[in-house]
This record gives C-alpha cells, sequence and structure tokens, in this order.
C-alpha cells in the first residue's frame, strides 16, 4: 500500500525531465486562437501547413535502408517497393559518409557495413538500375560529400533521360549538426557552408523539386538532447543557413520553400505531438518577421520523422515494435510529411526482410486502420498538449536568446556550448534510468531471468569489402584518365575562386571521378575540421 501512495503522490515529469501536472485545465493556457494556432494550413501553420493534410494525401512512408554493395542495397530497394514503400532513404557506410573510397586505408573493415558502399557514379547506377527515379522520391542521409552523391543521383537520372527538374527527393547536407552531435565532418565551417549555399543556388534553378538541406534534429536527440534542446537547436542550425543564404546574395524566396526538416519521434507520445506543433510556429514567425520572406511557401515547416533508435532496447526485442508504433503515431498527429518506422532489430543489427516489413505494416496500419489520419490536428485544444506546446516554444526561445549571446551558432559550436547542453541532459536521464525513475521496460523492470536472444540478424559477408576494392580497380583502369583529370584540376580552381562548385562536381561525376578523388581535391583547398576538446 505504502508503494502504491508513493507512486501517487511523487512527480511526474516528461521524458525531458519537465514536470506534468496531474490535470491541466483553461487555466493554464493563454491562446488567441488565429494568433497562436490559426486554422490547418494558416499562418502560423501551428495544426499544419495543408489544409486536409493526410485527408488528401497520406504521409511519405519510407525505409532507411543500405548495406553491403550496391547491388544488396538495389533488391532490398526493390522488395521494398513491392510491399508498399512509397520513397527510398539512403543509408551510406561510414567510409562513404566519411568522404574516403572503399580503397582507402582508413576504410578497411567497414565497408558495406553500416550502410551501402558508393565510391563513384557507377555504383550509383547500380543502386539505381531499373528503379525509374521521375516515379519515386529518394532521401539520402549524406553531409559532408552531400554535394557529391547528388551530383551521382543527379547524372543516374540524366542517363535514364530524365530531366532534372522532374527529379524530386533530399539530401540531408546539414553540417551544423554534424559539429554538435554526429561528428561526421569533413571540411570547416566556412568551406562547408560555402558549398551549402551553392548547392542552394544551383538546385533552386536547375533542380527545382530537391530539398537541398534536411535539416536534422534526430542525430541531437540521439546524442541525448531534450525534446526542447532538439527543438531549439535544430531550428537556430535552420535560422543559420537562412542567414547564410542571404548573406550570399540568394533571394530568400528562391531557396527557402527547399528547405525541409528532420526530427526524432520519441517515446513520450504528447511531448512529441507538442514539438512538432511549436516548431512550425516557430518557423513561421521566424520567416515571415525576421528574414523577410514574402512567399507563404517559405514560412512552411516541412519535415521528415524517424522514430527513435536510441529509444530500442536489445533486451525484449520485440517490445521495440510498440515503441516504433507508439514514436509513429507521435509523427502522424503531430503532422510530418514522410516517416520512417525503426526495425525491432536495428539495436543489435541492420534490419532483416522481415523486421523491415513489421516495421513498414506499422505505417500502413496507422494511416489504413486507426483513424489517425481522418482529421487534422485531432488534439488541438486539449488543455495539455496546448499547454506543451507554448511551453516547448518558451523553453526554445530561451535557448535562441543564449545562443545570441555567444554571436550566433558557429561562435556557440566553437564554445562547445551544444555539446554541454547535450551531455548534461543525456547524463541526467541516464541517472534517472539507472535509479530506476524512468522505467524502460525489459531491461530495469519487468525483466526475465535467463532469457536469451531469440531473433534472426543481418550480417555483412566481409566479401563485400573485396568486391567493393576490385570495381574501383577496374573502374579507375577503365575509364578516360584526361577528362578525369580535367575534371579536378577544373574543380580545384574553382574551389580557390568563387565559382559555383555544383557544376564542377557534376562534371567529375559525368568522368566517373570517385567520390573519395573529389572529397581529397577540395580538401587540399579548404583543409580538414578538428574539433576543439571541451571536457
Amino acid at each position: 500500500m505504502a508503494d502504491n501512495v508513493a507512486e501517487k503522490t511523487k512527480e511526474l515529469t516528461s521524458l525531458s525531465g519537465v514536470p506534468v501536472k496531474p490535470v491541466y485545465t483553461p487555466e493554464d493556457l493563454d491562446i488567441d486562437y488565429d494568433r497562436d494556432l490559426g486554422d490547418p494550413g494558416c499562418y502560423p501553420f501551428t495544426r499544419g501547413i495543408h489544409p486536409d493534410m493526410y485527408r488528401g494525401r497520406v504521409w511519405t512512408m519510407r525505409q532507411f535502408s543500405g548495406f553491403g554493395d550496391a547491388d544488396d542495397t538495389n533488391r532490398r530497394y526493390k522488395f521494398l517497393l513491392d510491399r508498399g514503400t512509397t520513397g527510398l532513404s539512403v543509408a551510406f557506410d561510414l567510409p562513404t559518409i566519411m568522404g574516403y573510397d572503399s580503397d582507402h586505408p582508413r576504410s578497411r573493415g567497414e565497408v558495406g557495413v553500416c550502410g551501402v558502399a558508393i565510391d563513384s557514379l557507377a555504383d550509383m547506377e547500380r543502386l539505381f538500375a531499373n528503379i525509374p527515379l521521375e516515379d519515386i522520391t529518394t532521401s539520402m542521409t549524406i553531409n559532408g560529400p552531400a554535394s557529391v552523391l547528388l551530383a551521382f543521383y543527379l547524372c543516374v537520372g540524366e542517363k535514364q533521360g530524365y530531366s532534372w527538374k522532374n527529379l524530386g527527393g533530399t539530401i540531408q547536407n546539414d553540417i551544423l549538426k554534424e559539429y554538435i552531435a554526429q561528428k561526421s565532418w569533413i571540411f570547416p565551417p566556412k568551406p562547408s557552408l560555402r558549398i551549402i549555399t551553392d548547392i542552394m543556388d544551383f538546385c533552386s534553378r536547375e533542380v527545382s523539386r530537391w530539398n537541398t538541406i534536411s535539416i536534422s534534429g534526430y542525430h541531437i536527440r540521439e546524442a541525448g538532447s531534450t525534446a526542447a534542446q532538439e527543438l531549439a537547436f535544430t531550428l537556430a542550425d535552420g535560422m543559420a543557413y537562412v542567414e547564410a543564404g542571404i548573406a550570399a546574395g540568394l533571394d530568400v524566396d528562391k531557396f527557402a520553400p527547399r528547405l525541409s526538416f528532420f526530427f526524432n519521434a520519441h517515446i513520450d507520445l504528447f511531448e512529441e505531438i507538442a514539438k512538432y506543433r511549436a516548431a512550425r510556429r516557430i518557423w513561421a514567425r521566424f520567416m515571415k518577421e525576421k528574414a523577410g520572406a514574402k512567399d507563404e511557401r517559405s514560412w512552411l515547416l516541412r519535415f521528415h520523422t524517424q522514430t527513435a533508435g536510441c529509444s530500442l532496447t536489445a533486451r525484449q526485442p520485440e517490445n521495440n515494435i510498440v515503441r516504433t508504433a507508439l514514436e509513429a503515431l507521435s509523427a502522424v498527429l503531430g503532422g510530418t510529411q514522410s516517416l520512417h518506422t525503426n526495425s525491432m532489430d536495428e539495436v543489435l543489427a541492420l534490419p532483416t526482410e522481415k523486421a523491415v516489413v513489421i516495421a513498414l505494416r506499422t505505417q500502413q496500419i496507422l494511416a489504413y486502420e486507426s483513424g489517425a489520419a481522418s482529421t487534422v490536428d485531432p488534439l488541438a485544444g486539449s488543455y495539455y498538449v496546448e499547454a506543451l506546446t507554448d511551453m516547448l516554444e518558451a523553453e526554445a526561445e530561451k535557448y535562441f536568446r543564449r545562443i545570441e549571446e555567444f554571436g550566433g551558432v558557429l561562435p556557440a559550436i566553437d564554445a562547445g556550448f551544444f555539446q554541454r547542453e547535450i551531455a548534461d541532459a543525456a547524463y541526467r536521464y541516464q541517472n534517472s534510468v539507472e535509479r530506476g525513475e524512468r522505467v524502460i521496460v525489459g531491461v530495469n523492470r519487468f525483466q526475465v531471468d535467463g532469457e536469451e536472444l531469440a531473433i534472426e540478424l543481418l550480417r555483412i559477408d566481409p566479401e563485400v569489402e573485396r568486391r567493393q576494392r576490385e570495381r574501383l580497380r577496374e573502374l579507375r583502369g577503365s575509364r578516360s584518365a584526361a577528362p578525369a583529370e580535367q575534371a579536378l584540376t577544373a574543380l580545384a580552381e574553382g574551389a580557390r575562386g568563387d565559382a559555383n562548385l555544383m557544376p564542377l562536381i557534376i562534371a567529375c561525376a559525368r568522368a566517373y571521378v570517385t567520390e573519395g578523388e573529389i572529397i581529397a581535391t577540395l580538401k587540399e583547398v579548404f583543409g580538414e575540421y578538428r574539433e576543439a576538446a571541451i571536457f
């Protein structure tokens, strides 16, 4: 009895540590409907960016996928498309992410292990063989070398006979988040921002359906941030990109409509829903009132969501199916435009075909059976959800002021501000789990003695690396050397000057110059980033 009384009287908090009251009433709100909410599809877009949301079109269902070589992943993509996936999302291996070819010494043991190995246009051609790029949209999770992988993709579309203007998709291309959380940078911040503004400029003219940045809070949250930190740090990065584009002389209404966001869908259902609603409102007000955008499309915060990898557990992995379903529901109720559901086994390995189909079916059940897609923003007016939305917006505004005190995002990165805030939040959360204050089913409560892992895992054959290295050797021996050398020379000259680098990188791609060769050429001009120690 004493334990039950203690449970009822102790203070409860959200996943982020925010106190949660037993009951919320109108006294917890100070809302003007037109000012703070508005109808769906109307400024400030708190309730959604489209008037009818999923009644008009269900969100894009993506499954983040890539492993082994291009042939392995091509087979997985066709498998997913046959089972109802409506968009592809490419996971690259670590060497590709870091800008190294598969035969580089630093690539040894990592080729194709945590994603697909892509070294050249030839690999990208095999990756999308017999998949018409005009009929799908593709998201590519790549940052430092994003310009190179985009060039490869555009060349594949070109070879398939499509106009670039008809190709739709997204490159993550969010380098500021790398300095803050994920750490897969290549160049220092200044040249990295130059490449990003070159991509924004080029795509606004040549690839008008392409989202040039997916400003990512996902990895910030995976690193241990709170919901408020994910919200604030992600939007601060987005504001910095807008300011960089304007400073580079670009018309904000030319590039801003193709900016998109990428959020984490964590396990606290209501806090996550409130986070997405607050994000739309903050972004709309910033773009209209501070960035001076006149085109309403520039005010819209469009976002992709992925369920939280860090919430998955190795113990009792089937429980992850339920976690993923709840997280996906938060994204749908929060108005996402695109969704990836993690597989139950991703905490242990890349997903098997069985696990990835269960993850996809989770989305399809939400879309077609649950009723969650029937009406727009169904939790609007909930005292609790509206109070959380206001609270998260207020917390984000506090962080914006602190970032401004450093002089902006880049000085705050240099000072280690973001890194310390995230590390402190992660430490507090882990302590709460270890003390048993935060229950993780199957981990610190409801364990089963002697339980063993009983699910099949996907394992990458070491032969993948040998084959990939051999293909690289054959490519370099068979391509025409002169065009490749000329393209690299022109790229180096353009990097030293102020030319837009995208056409030069595309010329390299057409000449079958490898990713590693392109990145090495740019490193000679731009140098490499080294993070200052802060702990």
